[in-house]
């Protein structure tokens, strides 16, 4: 093939894509560096002509709207044989398939599997780690295995100088699938005007490298070289073929914004945009959160509750030294919602495999992160949630390499209502569902590997904040307005160690 060549359409892209063919997605949720023209060009094939048919996807982020975009192009009974996804929630159809066994289901931690497509590319066993272990990705659980149709083995446990660790297989990818914004005379691709780099390179890699092919989706063809160079951020050897999709959007704002890319500083004497903050719930469980900043140099906000904790502390001037994000962003103003992972005036942007790398190896200080449900040994699901798979993005990465790791969720769910009046939490309708269970249906984080690990980990709700403790789930506060017994104790399926000190008084933070 000579390279790049340049399809015409949708039957030159399904071309391209044989039936039973491994494909290597690059992107995230919100649009970010989605190559939904591939997708969509392979989901036309499909359904007008049945083909490429029993393909496997591997993901490790988020890919599409939530609606049609990204992943749910492939989500078509017979289209699809076997995903292994980071992340699913941003596919409902896809849930769908694997709720109802039409498809094998795997889910590994999003840093892995984006590492997982370098060592591949690179020649390596596998990726090697412990990461992951008391998790249900762990052989002894699950071993990533999300429904029943999913039987084979992704990972084993090994042993090495005494120690478990973890050992993910390596892929072999016949159709990387990525984005650029531009795509130059040689056919290296630029990706200056994307929010974020993410795996697209090791996506590339592994492809090429596993004797594959490499599809890309850019903006514009420019005849020239690219320049600086130092912007031809996949070079040409790696690229096979690139679609042009004029009506390439950045992100699924749909307007181009080059703050969010790094094209431009930051205005010179304009102040920024005010925080936009959470309410309800949301600011109430992120207003005690902050408190746990501290002095932390590093810092990691998760998705959800969590990603509203950056804008409460923009408001009540409790500086951030340093911000990260899953998805290789550093500091700037972080976005929230559907755009999770971007932000404006970023100090830099470094592609997610680096972003996992500087994670694993412990460059976390303190991280924030959403918790669905938690149990009595500290254990916290994210990943398994009314029914469908959610799987746990980069969570897992990060819980079991930050030296502190603050959950934030809701007491209760489904029909929870909360106000905050006069300083005291008025709860007016108790939720229908439990959330402090005495065992989770997916273990995304051990309590047992933090306390071997020596984490501190705190679990942060509107009404009650717990720690664990080598003895169990403590209890080691509660909100003003809040009956210990009525609002906290009756409510949750296990009993926290209390504190001798903490009486029914309404008393905020009196600490184990």
């Amino acid at each position: 093939m000579d390279r790049p060549i340049f399809p015409a359409g949708w039957r030159d892209v399904a071309a391209l894509v044989p039936d039973g063919a491994t494909l290597a997605i690059a992107g995230s949720g919100g649009g970010l560096i989605e190559p939904d023209a591939v997708l969509a060009a392979l989901e036309t094939s499909f359904l007008e002509t049945g083909h490429p048919r029993d393909l496997t996807v591997v993901h490790a982020l988020g890919i599409g709207d939530g609606r049609e975009s990204g992943l749910t192009r492939l989500a078509h009974a017979g289209m699809v044989k076997r995903v292994i996804g980071g992340h699913w929630s941003w596919s409902p159809a896809m849930q769908k398939l694997a709720r109802e066994n039409l498809i094998e289901a795997y889910s590994l931690p999003a840093g892995i599997i984006s590492t997982l497509f370098r060592e591949s590319g690179a020649g390596r066993p596998g990726v090697i780690t412990r990461t992951g272990l008391g998790t249900f990705v762990d052989p002894l659980l699950d071993g990533g295995r999300c429904n029943e149709a999913a039987q084979e083995a992704l990972v084993e446990r090994i042993r090495l100088d005494g120690r478990d660790y973890l050992r993910y297989k390596p892929l072999k990818i016949d159709v990387g699938i990525i984005r650029g914004s531009t795509v130059d005379a040689r056919g290296s691709l630029s990706l200056a005007e994307e929010a974020a780099d993410l795996d697209v390179y090791a996506v590339a890699l592994a492809a090429h490298n596993s004797g594959g092919i490499v599809i890309a989706q850019a903006r514009a063809r420019r005849d020239e070289r690219t320049t600086p160079i130092r912007l031809a951020r996949i070079p040409g050897v790696l690229v096979d073929a690139v679609l042009l999709a004029p009506e390439q959007r950045q992100t699924a704002l749909g307007v181009h914004d080059p703050r969010l890319s790094g094209e431009v500083a930051p205005p010179a004497g304009v102040a920024s945009s005010p925080p936009v903050l959470p309410v309800g719930l949301r600011r109430i469980i992120a207003e005690r959160a902050v408190e746990e900043i501290g002095d932390a140099r590093s810092v990691n906000f998760g998705f959800g509750i969590p990603g509203g904790i950056p804008a409460i502390a923009r408001a009540t001037g409790r500086p951030v030294r340093w911000c990260t994000v899953e998805q290789g962003i550093h500091n700037g103003e972080l976005l929230d919602g559907p755009l999770f992972g971007t932000a404006r005036d970023a100090d830099a942007i470094v592609s997610s495999v680096d972003q996992f790398d500087f994670y694993g190896g412990g460059g976390i200080d303190v991280a924030f992160l959403g918790m669905g449900e938690m149990d009595a040994a500290g254990n916290v699901n994210v990943s398994r949630l009314g029914g469908d798979i959610v799987g746990p993005g980069g969570f897992i990465d990060i819980t079991q390499s930050a030296r502190k790791v603050v959950f934030c969720g809701a007491f209760e769910a489904r029909g929870l209502d909360v106000e905050m009046v006069d300083g005291r939490l008025v709860i007016r309708t108790p939720g229908s569902q439990p959330k402090l269970v005495e065992r989770v249906r997916h273990v995304t984080f051990s309590g047992g590997q933090a306390i071997e690990n020596g984490q501190e980990v705190l679990y942060v709700t509107e009404r009650a904040v717990f720690r664990l403790t080598p003895q169990g789930v403590a209890l080691a506060e509660v909100a003003p307005g809040i009956d210990l017994r009525r609002d906290v104790l009756d409510r949750m399926q296990f009993a926290p160690i209390l504190p001798q000190a903490l009486d029914n008084a309404d008393v905020l933070k009196k600490a184990v």
